[in-house]
């Protein structure tokens, strides 16, 4: 009697010599791949940016913007937010799953290059009706061909009901062969999806992490308001005092004492109301940095600092510096791989089949050489009608693909707008800043005057409100062309790309490889 182990090494071997000689001829016949290879689609670059005339380009030095951006702000406060985004906020997390997920998907479909081998291990009772005839209902092969299954278990007569036994152990073999690349097309498709949700993912991160800065400079830029209003309430509370003296001494009338007073008042109002939008914004950093609200704040300091320098470089690198540039063209990628995938389909199916086992009806004679079965052989398979599914397929990939080609070079377009449109705000608000500056100087002395003239008896009290709400006035405007100048510098950087480069973008072969969870799941 043959032994299991014999047995299951004859047919190893034999298993061996077949699939060597399968794998030489394959090695010939799965060279090709159908449907177009991928070039990159071509964009328009202009040679220079048109706002960056009059614009402060960093030394030649320092022609990119480097890791943590920020920093060039000096901002501590700044800096110790921004790096609780990546690792607090909650939609960079799900970013990140879904760059993972992206990456699983690759993975499934490189199996497919694999054979499937699968072990089927069973046991079946069953009776033949004794009025049918011969019959083998009820009974299965436990995941196997079972080609010997019609004798293993014995010949059962028309007329024989007695109960019989079923004992299987089977391997069954089965690979579709890659012929005209569709399982290649499949994976390059997933691979450069996979790159583009890493690009998603870096666009988050950037877009977050702008997000929070705006947010802290609008939020520095009220707490200089509230200071400024605090100050000025400070100035009309000894106004009102001085008005309420003259008006005791007869001098001045009590219409002034009036408009003093309601002058005082309408100024807290606005210090007050600075607190709802500034609470909001404190909502709002506490969000991106993933804390409830109501645990986190921050002390009031008035912004002060000014734009600093930003390299700027040539518009042909701003394909190489936008995360999402980069997405959208590994789409394009993505797209026109599936065309292969789809004209695949026009082309015949070839698919290896084995199965190997041991099957009878009795337990002691189960795993012996006279039980083993075995089949093998290709099979190949052609849709010859389908109603013109197949090309209706193909042309879905097909528009698939200049829809995706118009998205990147949208993406770009929308890229180079960015850049100038906060460039040219950069230029614009620096001049107007400046400008400001010298109405605010003008102004402040427009009110001593008015005021000394005022006290003098000269002028009545309403030129003196007069005065000092247009002073009022343009100290706020200088204050908002301040925080507006920081927020155009956060969103110019965001423009650029944020110091992220295409180098960082994962290569196909890393997003192929497994990750581990964080958590140490398997």
């Amino acid at each position: 009697m043959l032994s299991l182990r014999d047995a299951w090494r004859q047919w190893l071997r034999r298993g061996r010599l077949t699939l060597a000689a399968v794998a030489g001829v394959l090695t010939l016949i799965t060279g090709c791949a159908v449907g177009p290879d991928y070039v990159r689609p071509t964009v328009i670059t202009p040679d220079a940016y048109k706002e960056v005339d009059g614009w402060k380009v960093a030394q030649p030095q320092d022609n990119v913007i480097r890791g943590a951006w920020w920093e060039a702000f000096a901002d501590p406060q700044l800096n110790a937010l921004e790096a609780q985004v990546d690792v607090s906020n909650q939609n960079i997390a799900v970013a990140e799953a879904t760059y993972r997920q992206a990456r699983a998907l690759v993975r499934e479909a490189r199996a497919s290059y694999f054979p499937t081998v699968t072990l089927g291990l069973g046991y079946t009772r069953f009776r033949n009706s004794a009025t049918f005839g011969r019959s083998s209902a009820g009974r299965s092969s436990a995941g196997t061909s079972s080609a010997g299954a019609s004798s293993a278990g014995g010949s059962t007569g028309g007329g024989s009901s007695s109960p019989q036994s079923d004992f299987q152990l089977g391997l069954d073999f089965s690979w579709e062969l890659d012929l005209w690349g569709r399982i290649r097309r499949t994976v390059e498709s997933n691979q450069a999806s996979a790159q583009a949700s890493a690009g998603d993912l870096e666009s988050a991160r950037l877009s977050f992490q702008a997000e929070l800065a705006q947010d802290y400079f609008q939020l520095r830029s009220l707490d200089a308001q509230k200071q400024l209003l605090d100050a000025t309430v400070a100035a009309f509370e000894k106004s009102l005092e001085l008005t309420k003296n003259r008006y005791a001494s007869g001098v001045a009338s009590q219409v002034d004492v009036v408009q003093a007073e309601t002058q005082l008042k309408t100024t807290q109002a606005q210090a007050i109301d600075v607190g709802v939008q500034r609470a909001q914004l404190e909502h709002a950093i506490a969000l991106l940095i993933g804390k409830p609200a109501s645990t986190f704040s921050l002390p009031a300091a008035p912004l002060m600092a000014t734009p600093p320098p930003i390299p700027v470089g040539l518009p042909p690198a701003l394909l190489e510096r936008r995360p999402d540039i980069a997405a959208a063209e590994r789409r394009v990628a993505a797209a026109n791989a599936q065309i292969g995938v789809a004209e695949a389909a026009f082309f015949p199916t070839l698919t290896l089949s084995a199965s190997s086992g041991f099957e009878s009806s009795s337990l002691s004679q189960w795993l012996t050489a006279p039980s083993r079965f075995w089949s093998v052989g290709p099979s190949i398979s052609e849709t010859v009608f389908d109603g013109g599914l197949r090309r209706a397929q193909t042309d879905f990939a097909r528009t698939g693909y200049d829809a995706s080609v118009g998205t990147y070079r949208q993406t770009v377009l929308t890229a180079f707008q960015a850049v100038e449109d906060n460039l040219a705000a950069l230029r614009i608000l620096e001049q107007e800043g400046q400008v400001q500056d010298e109405a605010v100087k003008d102004a402040e002395k427009s009110v001593t005057l008015t005021t000394n003239q005022y006290k003098a008896g000269t002028v009545n009290y309403l030129n003196v409100i007069t005065a000092q709400t247009i002073a009022l006035t343009d100290e706020t405007t200088a204050v908002q062309i301040r925080g507006r100048r920081m927020s155009a510098a956060v969103l110019l950087i965001q423009a650029l790309g944020g110091g992220w480069n295409v180098a960082d973008l994962p290569s196909t072969q890393a997003v192929t490889e497994r990750d581990q969870p964080a958590d140490g799941r398997p």
